[in-house]
């Protein structure tokens, strides 16, 4: 797998899909190098006419570290709330929309695609998109990325001691060991969720997975996997605290939203997509699991 960008290279023109996608601000960068670290807060922007408190996309990492909280941020139609020691780990074409109402405190690191090789990009895990975004050391893991993330910034802001390609190449190797620590921690974390969950709710959430978009039925699922149906409703709720039905329908709708948001596929497709040939059945679902109609959510996040 090689570094990549997104599907839309708009430059912050906004694509077919109607949401404005970002590239790496290159020209905010220290010499032009293809990251950046430092202090977030109050005026900090990926462009001039960013819209950081509406939907939008960008196209490059960014990982950040707060030192405040609570904070919500929405991520590919998820709210995540982030504390003080938390990090949030954004990878490129994930809809994201910063909140309105609390302020950002703490470190951010943003990365251009095509800034690290190939080898680099697959030991870090950087297009793990099955990982959750939101990561919570411990106090120790915690340190030892504000540790690397310090000293990651120290060489950043170094601009006179080393010529331009020797600073890159620090800069690549000081950015490679955080990134290792922290892909550490998100994969120990994922395995961590794994073992305490009980296989029975694994084994529906990965059949879920794989067929949520022609298979709705509760009974299905548990036929299929050899459980009766009252075995299946006590591990889910075990589990996530949902019955099967709604974390199925769940993962419909958040399906349905990504396609709504990413792509300009009529309604009818979108709803056939997801397990739904008639659209009017469709829609009165999504209606019911979102308060408003297919239509109206593309139309808002235009």
């Amino acid at each position: 797998m090689s570094d990549r960008t997104t599907r839309d290279g708009t430059g912050g023109r906004g694509g077919q899909d109607g949401i404005r996608t970002f590239p790496f601000p290159a020209e905010l960068s220290l010499s032009g190098v293809g990251m950046q670290v430092g202090a977030m807060g109050t005026g900090r922007t990926w462009h001039a006419d960013a819209p950081l408190e509406r939907v939008h996309r960008i196209d490059f990492h960014v990982v950040m570290l707060f030192h405040e909280g609570p904070v919500r941020h929405m991520v590919d139609f998820a709210e995540y709330e982030a504390r003080a020691g938390d990090l949030l780990w954004i990878r490129p074409g994930q809809v994201h929309r910063f909140s309105s109402t609390a302020p950002y405190r703490g470190t951010v690191l943003t990365m251009q695609p095509g800034f690290l090789p190939r080898a680099t990009v697959e030991a870090t895990g950087l297009y793990r998109y099955d990982l959750p975004p939101l990561l919570r050391p411990d106090a120790a893991r915690l340190t030892a990325l504000e540790h690397a993330l310090t000293q990651l910034e120290r060489e950043y802001v170094d601009t006179t001691t080393l010529p331009l390609s020797l600073r890159t190449a620090v800069l690549r190797h000081s950015l490679t060991a955080f990134l290792l620590r922290l892909a550490h921690l998100a994969a120990s974390s994922a395995e961590s969720a794994h073992e305490r969950t009980d296989t029975t709710f694994t084994r529906f959430r990965d059949a879920v997975e794989k067929d949520f978009a022609v298979n709705h039925s509760v009974s299905a699922y548990a036929d299929a996997l050899g459980y009766s149906r009252r075995t299946l409703v006590r591990a889910v709720r075990a589990a996530n605290g949902q019955t099967p039905k709604r974390f199925i329908d769940r993962r419909v709708v958040l399906e349905a939203k990504r396609l709504l948001a990413h792509t300009d596929m009529p309604i009818g497709r979108v709803g056939a997509a997801v397990g739904f040939p008639d659209p009017a059945n469709f829609s009165k679902f999504f209606h019911q699991h979102t308060g408003t109609t297919p239509v109206v959510f593309r139309t808002e996040l235009r």
